[in-house]
């Protein structure tokens, strides 16, 4: 009874940040999975000990995989408290890490190629698998959109006489416009029509969607990814139908980025003042954001030195 009343405290807690505008994909996920590791350990409250026991699994990942799981079960248990006293709530800093971002891994033109056509070969009863998971796989190396964002999209956001796709609310509450070369349009097109002649019982208003007419989830489109990553050999083997480390389907964004800016100090415009301009095309809520991929890429960094340099030599002349 008590874990029942856990689970629909749960509810409570995930309806309320709902209603205050979070989204949260993953903490719901991982709250959801303690609240059931919780009912099988038949533990009526959240303790310090249970919720590090849960947090800790599996060991084969990153330290911050764990903090974050610690994370979201000690704001849940901070809220549960006001209302079942017993609750225990984590100390902060009980899994200590440093947030570091991942390097970007930047796929050659190859490689994205081989990944598209990869998504396109994977099994699928209806014919449908492929043409979706090529697609958005395509569309976010293309335009450097996420890919919540790309599953978000529903099918009046995507406007194909215009050439423009709509982003609503999305990681930080924007919205915003993406502007889409004709043949990227052209492209969705193509999967338009796959998917309305393939899929005619579809009930959703989602752009892209499963052979079981649904929206795709971010969860099902990183699977498939490794799906296809593996076969073109960017991850290794695995067993138990995990995904495996290697690049990740994130990596097509940071390559959008990188290659924008790339381009714009290979042509001589002045990237700094042009910086502005992919951070907002990127939805980045800080254009120290965008900034970082200088750092992170060493090619961008010798060009901005380069850059540097040369405006350097200039105000001595």
């Amino acid at each position: 009874m008590s874990t029942l009343l856990l689970r629909g405290a749960l509810k409570d807690y995930l309806d309320m940040r709902h209603a205050l505008g979070f989204k949260l994909r993953a903490p719901a996920a991982h709250l959801n999975k303690f609240v059931a590791f919780l009912e099988r350990e038949d533990a009526p409250y959240i303790t310090t000990a249970l919720a590090l026991r849960w947090a800790t699994q599996p060991r084969d990942v990153e330290p911050t995989v764990h903090a974050c799981r610690l994370a979201d079960v000690r704001r849940f248990a901070a809220w549960r408290k006001a209302t079942d006293p017993r609750t225990e709530v984590p100390p902060a800093g009980l899994l200590p890490y440093r947030c570091r971002r991942k390097l970007p891994f930047i796929y050659s033109e190859r490689q994205v190629f081989d990944l598209i056509a990869a998504a396109r070969g994977l099994p699928s009863q209806m014919g449908l698998r492929g043409h979706t998971y090529a697609t958005i796989f395509g569309l976010i190396a293309v335009t450097g959109m996420r890919i919540s964002e790309a599953v978000d999209l529903n099918r009046g956001d995507v406007d194909l006489e215009e050439g423009i796709v709509t982003i609503r609310r999305t990681k930080f509450g924007k919205t915003r416009m993406v502007p889409l070369h004709p043949s990227t349009g052209a492209a969705l097109r193509r999967y338009q029509g796959a998917r309305d002649s393939l899929s005619r019982a579809a009930t959703t208003p989602a752009f892209f969607v499963s052979e079981c007419g649904t929206r795709i989830t971010t969860c099902t489109a990183r699977y498939n990814f490794a799906c296809a990553s593996r076969h073109i050999g960017l991850r290794g083997p695995v067993e138990d139908n995990r995904h495996g480390r290697g690049p990740r389907i994130h990596d097509l964004r940071h390559r959008f980025a990188v290659r924008t800016l790339i381009a714009w100090y290979r042509s001589g415009l002045d990237a700094e003042r042009e910086m502005p301009k992919l951070s907002a095309y990127l939805g980045h809520v800080h254009v120290a954001d965008t900034y970082w991929y200088i750092e992170a890429v060493p090619e961008l960094l010798r060009l901005a030195t380069e850059r540097l340099e040369r405006s350097g030599k200039g105000a001595e002349r």
